[in-house]
């Protein structure tokens, strides 16, 4: 069985994080998010996986390697220039040895999903599908694009987002192609399977399937689906073969240091060498690699790099804080700030009264 992951965007919304980093590569839950991608697909019985890089692709395989230490093999395709999700995959398509006739896994480098792989490429395989989605149900589809099915589960339809969605499913990232299919996407050139590829299928009146599962689903593009992922995981809201520890209200490396006074809950992580003083809490947040958290300092929902400083008192709210950076004391930073790489704010620099 085979896979491909698209990992090759380049995470504007999680900056100043993917500044350096690959948003697939940012630590969710103790270990990089792509491998949660991983493992799950290799417990499905993925034995090889090709994935689709462009952003600083050295990342990937400095941590995977020939990912023979998962017990799989990995190759790497890197993107000269933006292909789009179906000029993506034809890319990789040389370096699958699949049969014509074999079902290829194919899934978003964004995507954080529970559902049933086994079910999905059992479907396909029953309908001799050319191509199988995953599709989930949201209560406001408003900011989707709707995919349609009739009463056997046929797609009928891509239809872009639209105040009146006439379906409430929506392509939730995970296919399974019929490698043929993959082989058969114009080559060398930007294409997009929501907009060309599903569309041609459907006119050539091509089998396209949808696996309706609303199980647990999350796009972890921006801080606060991150965040809320992470926590999700750690707690075991969504089990993954690839957590680093028992699931709880707190993940900590075995290197951290949190003191005995100090308050570490909602599933946050602690990645290694944090150090947590006295009176301080953390909670629903993702630390990474030597960030300290002075006296007294309150983080909620906030997603830290590696080395940041956060001074005594000081409190942030749904904050995205840049490697490197230092907070100082008795600041109040406003919900939803960015503060970039290597800042430096002053004691008290930033205090916001709350709102009468």
């Amino acid at each position: 069985m085979e896979a491909v992951i698209l990992v090759g965007g380049q995470g504007t919304r999680l900056q100043p994080l993917t500044l350096r980093t690959p948003k697939p590569m940012l630590h969710l839950a103790g270990v990089p998010f792509l491998a949660h991608q991983v493992a799950r697909l290799a417990a499905a019985g993925v034995d090889h996986v090709v994935l689709a890089t462009s952003y600083l692709p050295e990342v990937f395989s400095d941590y995977f390697g020939t990912g023979s230490d998962l017990g799989i093999r990995i190759d790497y395709v890197t993107e000269d220039t933006p292909l789009g999700t179906g000029g993506g995959i034809r890319n990789v398509a040389d370096r699958l040895a699949s049969d014509p006739d074999a079902p290829v896994l194919v899934i978003n480098g964004d995507v954080l999903s529970g559902h049933d792989l086994h079910a999905q490429l059992d479907l396909h395989r029953r309908r001799s599908a050319a191509v199988t989605l995953h599709l989930v149900e949201v209560a406001d589809a408003r900011a989707f694009g709707c995919v349609p099915t009739d009463s056997h589960g046929r797609v009928t339809g891509f239809i872009e987002k639209s105040e009146r969605p006439v379906t409430n499913r929506i392509n939730a990232g995970c296919y399974v192609f019929t490698r043929s299919v993959i082989d058969e996407i114009p080559a060398g050139r930007p294409v997009s399977v929501e907009r060309e590829t599903f569309p041609d299928l459907l006119a050539a009146r091509a089998v396209v399937m949808g696996y309706i599962e609303t199980s647990y689903w999350l796009d972890v593009g921006t801080p606060d689906t991150f965040v809320a992922g992470s926590s999700d995981v750690v707690r075991g809201v969504l089990v993954s073969p690839a957590l680093a520890g028992p699931t709880g209200e707190a993940l900590v490396d075995a290197s951290a240091v949190v003191h005995p006074s100090a308050a570490v809950s909602g599933g946050s992580a602690l990645a290694a060498n944090v150090r947590i003083d006295a009176d301080a809490v953390v909670d629903g947040s993702v630390l990474g690699d030597d960030v300290q958290v002075a006296a007294g300092a309150r983080l909620t929902r906030c997603l830290v790099g590696a080395g940041a400083r956060i001074g005594a008192g000081a409190t942030l709210a749904d904050a995205v804080i840049g490697d490197g950076a230092q907070i100082g004391a008795n600041n109040d930073l406003a919900a939803g700030i960015r503060i970039w790489t290597g800042a430096v704010i002053p004691d008290a620099a930033i205090r916001f009264s709350p709102l009468p």
